[in-house]
């Protein structure tokens, strides 16, 4: 092991971007998001998704901005620290490290959950604890993340590659059947759909958070900031291609869907009441042995995105303990693949720690997934809101260079980011309605830690500085870029 502080620049572009799309995991989005949303709206899905690429494209404006001058593994946590000062960076970076461990810990349960459900597909009896699959997975995890960063992207690329391809494939069978009038139930391809179709627009509106949390993750990449090639160019790009790309196929794979059901009252019941809609739909359009090969991308999916999210982690928690937050040891690469395997192997114990306390103390994979899901998904917000605060620190500094007009954007972004928090903290039964809580405890103990010690504010100051401005780093020397980052 070795305690060098930097790590090498050897990703490309494609291979950034494979980690923000595992960790959205587009299979597990699709098969279980377009329920909730039918639910709510009836037939207008794709009118959801579409919406909710506005938000989601509006969130992603900042990161895409800030990158372009700044990279790091810190992700938020630099990108604040170094436009809003140093305790704002931390509190960010902090309420991101919750989101990244909360995700490891329901990615975990995820791969269990539709591990049985693949093994009841083909009609095996299942008696494992849901802790032993996850554990299987976690040891899985680490020995692709353990290898050099190429081998995760190059990984999560070929795992969640299938899972798309098998959307695409079942998406277009649905749409050239119901085109050619020869769906299973009479079902027609019905355009309708894009509009409220007997809907209101306070429902289609409340609808988009379903769909914004599809893209959950999309900041991923960023933590690669010090290991990819070019950063200035290549991550804002993978930034922007992860939300485009994905946004297409949400729309195209959730008009699919909703059509494959058929836009009458029973089509949406089928649809809204459907407990994974890719396989159910798998079945009636081309046959059992597509549906199992759908219900295994799901698992391959989960699998993905317990590697994704473990690699942001643990890049996180590297730049956390490197700038003096945590153990040194956590900052400490390794000698052959120059990955934060110390970091990586705390974020996997914490994990599957979790997942081994959940399921002793008797609660079911699904729930564990679904409860730590969104918990990621409240400090996601918080960490999000930060960046864009962020944005908005750069461009009234004039420091970017960017016209003043495009504040309206952060300013949005923001706006939108308090009416999803608040659509998940209100109305919750128990114990959904304790999570916001859960969630502003963790946030909150990051902005005492960092108050309560004004060393470890200068500290990070001094670091970011140091890593965003020196020759050969990650960013550029920007005129008044120190100042702001050792503000105290």
């Amino acid at each position: 092991m070795t305690g060098e502080p930097r790590l090498p620049r050897k990703l490309r572009l494609w291979e950034v971007l494979a980690l923000s799309v595992g960790l959205m995991g587009p299979t597990l989005a699709m098969a279980l998001n377009g329920a909730g949303v039918s639910a709510t709206v009836g037939k207008a899905v794709p009118l959801v998704f579409v919406l909710g690429l506005i938000g989601v494209a509006l969130v992603a404006y900042g990161f895409v901005r800030l990158t372009r001058h700044f990279n790091h593994a810190g992700s938020v946590y630099a990108l604040a620290g170094v436009t809003l000062g140093p305790r704002a960076g931390f509190f960010g970076g902090f309420a991101l490290l919750g989101t990244y461990l909360f995700f490891a810990v329901c990615t975990l349960a995820a791969t269990a959950v539709f591990a049985e459900a693949f093994a009841a597909a083909l009609g095996l009896s299942w008696n494992v604890p849901w802790f032993a699959v996850a554990a299987v997975t976690a040891a899985a995890v680490w020995m692709v993340n353990s290898r050099e960063s190429r081998v995760t992207a190059r990984t999560l690329l070929v795992v969640e590659g299938v899972g798309i391809l098998g959307m695409l494939v079942l998406s277009l069978i649905i749409v050239a059947r119901t085109g050619t009038g020869s769906a299973p139930a009479g079902q027609t391809l019905d355009l309708s759909v894009f509009g409220l179709g007997g809907t209101t627009v306070s429902a289609v509106t409340t609808a988009t958070v379903f769909a914004f949390l599809s893209w959950a993750g999309f900041e991923a990449c960023a933590s690669l900031g010090e290991e990819t090639a070019d950063p200035h160019r290549n991550v804002p790009r993978a930034l922007a291609g992860s939300v485009l790309l994905t946004g297409g196929l949400y729309v195209f794979v959730m008009f699919a869907q909703t059509i494959g059901f058929g836009t009458d009252d029973k089509g949406v019941a089928a649809f809204s009441g459907s407990a994974s809609s890719l396989s159910a739909l798998a079945q009636a359009y081309v046959g059992t042995w597509f549906s199992l090969v759908i219900a295994f991308t799901a698992v391959a999916s989960a699998f993905a995105a317990s590697i994704s999210s473990t690699a942001a982690a643990s890049r996180l928690m590297f730049a956390l303990a490197r700038d003096g937050f945590g153990p040194q040891i956590l900052a400490r690469t390794d000698r052959r693949t120059a990955t934060p395997t110390v970091a990586l192997v705390a974020a996997l114990i914490i994990a599957a720690a979790g997942d081994m306390i959940l399921d002793l103390t008797g609660v079911s994979a699904f729930d564990a997934y679904y409860w730590f899901a969104t918990l990621g998904v409240l400090c996601l917000l918080v960490a999000y809101a930060v960046a864009g605060a962020g944005v908005i620190a750069f461009i009234t500094s004039g420091r970017g260079r960017i016209p003043r007009h495009e504040i309206v954007i952060p300013v949005l972004a923001i706006a939108y980011l308090c009416f999803v928090f608040y659509n998940q903290s209100m109305g919750q039964a128990s114990p959904l309605s304790y999570f916001p809580w859960v969630a502003a405890a963790w946030c909150l103990a990051g902005l005492v830690a960092v108050l309560a010690a004004p060393k470890l504010a200068r500290r990070i100051g001094e670091r970011l500085t140091a890593e965003l401005t020196q020759p050969g780093g990650s960013a550029p020397e920007v005129p008044g870029a120190h100042e702001k980052a050792t503000q105290i």
